[in-house]
């Protein structure tokens, strides 16, 4: 396995928690997968369409032999089975799974975007990428993660709902 990848999770609707533990379960589970570390999980505003529940969101590492498009089509299916609507831009979803980064690579297809196009305006992808690497480069990005999450205007709606313990990236999910 010799891809590093950052994933965004989200989730607003039902049990976010169990949503999101689920995901990162399946994730790992995939043969092609090994989960590096994880974030907390942080209760956040919504942005965009605004009525609508706070989300859980994290950020997770992995090592992958997937290519970035077979990622993206797993993600979805997680997403799927987690009977996730694409109703509302912006809008509540049970799940939501997006690649940051992969690699070093950018990428631009009709289907997938890497790094995620987005990803530098939203302290709900910012703060849990950094808590997971405080050393990750954005390519085509001059600033450090660190100067990114400082210009952020949203970081206030970002809380830590359940902080991860130690080393065990498992904790978060211990009962």
């Amino acid at each position: 396995m010799e891809n590093i990848a950052f994933i965004s999770l989200g989730s607003n609707l039902g049990d976010r928690f169990q949503y999101l533990k689920e995901a990162v379960m399946q994730l790992n589970n995939h043969e092609s997968v090994e989960l590096i570390n994880m974030s907390s999980i942080y209760e956040t505003d919504p942005i965009g369409y605004e009525e609508q529940s706070a989300f859980l969101n994290m950020v997770v590492k992995i090592c992958t032999s997937l290519s970035p498009v077979s990622l993206l089509t797993r993600l979805q299916e997680i997403e799927r089975e987690h009977g996730r609507k694409r109703d509302i831009r912006w809008g509540p979803r049970t799940l939501d799974l997006d690649i940051l980064l992969f690699n070093q690579e950018n990428i631009e297809t009709e289907q997938l975007e890497i790094p995620h196009p987005r990803m530098t305006e939203r302290a709900f992808v910012m703060i849990p990428l950094f808590e997971v690497d405080h050393d990750v480069q954005i390519p085509n990005q001059a600033h450090s993660i660190s100067s990114i999450i400082d210009s952020l205007q949203d970081k206030e709606g970002v809380r830590v709902w359940k902080q991860k313990n130690g080393e065990d990236v498992y904790a978060l999910f211990a009962n």
